[in-house]
């Protein structure tokens, strides 16, 4: 989302512009435990969950701009991810010039090709010939362009709420269901502090399938991390951009996984994915808006469990809108 810039289109986001620090019984309060990776063109923040020596699943964010920590939302005890880390090793990161990884040097570089890189180099450094992948919003469209660059390192991908492989596909849904939010929002100028906040709280409050979700999940936030520079550097190198070719190339299993009520991302651009995908599985999360490992846990924790163990039979398929591609 270039929530900065004011356009004649609504303003909306493929992710998540902000990250949140929790509190209360509705959440768990987590340390962050990580390193930095000092790579050749950069430095990057990232955290290593769970201790096993099992193929690890690498999870990218949303963005671009914007660090991982809303990733570790939750209404339960554990997050998704520290749960998934229960039987895998689960591997977050920052992006370049976000959160806890440096911010830009003047004239250092921000492309979908640097990003893309510096997972290489992530990998590398980890010393795993492949990974599992999770892409959320944003996340997913890089996954892409990784999965699209360099496919003999990738065992099993998934696309969660992922925008297009081009972005101009992307359908946004805000305008049409949430038009006085999005007017609201379109009128907002960012200045200061409390602009910027008042601008993401009202992008965040279209995300949600349950109201009662949003509201705990509101009430959570504390503080705001966006680096909009960034992503108005990533936005610009989107636009020209399009890896929608490059999927009917992809010979690893992929699961595309969206909300059935995600305004960010229409879940017709999920099924667009999957259905140009030569080895797919399509669940909808009946629940969920923008974020199903939020509104769904218990679920999306069970169903990204299966996918990444080769299981056939994912969680409750006759409940979740699961599809494989016709003949599958």
């Amino acid at each position: 989302m270039n929530i900065a810039q004011k356009r004649t289109a609504p303003v909306v986001a493929i992710t998540l512009l902000f990250s949140l620090l929790v509190s209360g019984p509705a959440s768990a309060v987590r340390g962050e435990t990580g390193r930095f990776f000092y790579g050749e063109e950069a430095t990057l923040y990232y955290e290593r969950l769970g201790g096993q020596d099992d193929m690890p699943l690498l999870v990218i964010n949303g963005g671009p701009g914007v660090d991982h920590g809303y990733m570790h939302s939750t209404l339960h005890a554990s997050s998704a991810l520290d749960e998934l880390a229960q039987e895998r090793p689960v591997i977050v990161y920052d992006q370049r010039g976000v959160g806890q990884s440096p911010a830009l040097r003047a004239g250092q570089s921000c492309t979908v090709a640097d990003q893309v890189a510096d997972i290489e180099a992530l990998r590398a450094h980890l010393g795993y010939e492949r990974l599992d992948i999770l892409g959320h919003s944003f996340g997913g469209y890089l996954a892409m362009a990784y999965a699209a660059r360099f496919p003999e390192r990738i065992s099993r991908l998934i696309l969660c709420d992922s925008a297009a492989p081009r972005f101009a596909d992307t359908v946004f849904l805000f305008a049409r269901i949430y038009p006085e939010t999005s007017e609201r929002l379109e009128g907002i100028a960012i200045t200061d502090e409390e602009t910027k906040r008042a601008s993401f709280m009202a992008y965040f409050s279209m995300l949600f399938y349950s109201p009662d979700n949003r509201d705990r999940y509101l009430a959570a936030v504390t503080s705001i991390n966006a680096n909009i520079a960034v992503g108005d550097m990533l936005h610009r190198d989107m636009e020209r951009l399009d890896f929608t070719p490059h999927l009917a190339t992809f010979r690893f299993p992929t699961l595309v996984m969206t909300g059935r009520f995600d305004m960010n991302v229409a879940p017709s651009v999920a099924y667009a994915i999957h259905k140009a995908l030569p080895d797919s599985r399509f669940i909808v999360f009946e629940k969920s808006g923008h974020l199903p490992f939020y509104e769904e846990q218990e679920r999306f924790v069970v169903t990204v469990r299966e996918f990444l163990s080769g299981r056939q039979g994912l969680a409750d398929e006759g409940k979740t809108g699961i599809r494989r591609r016709d003949g599958d």
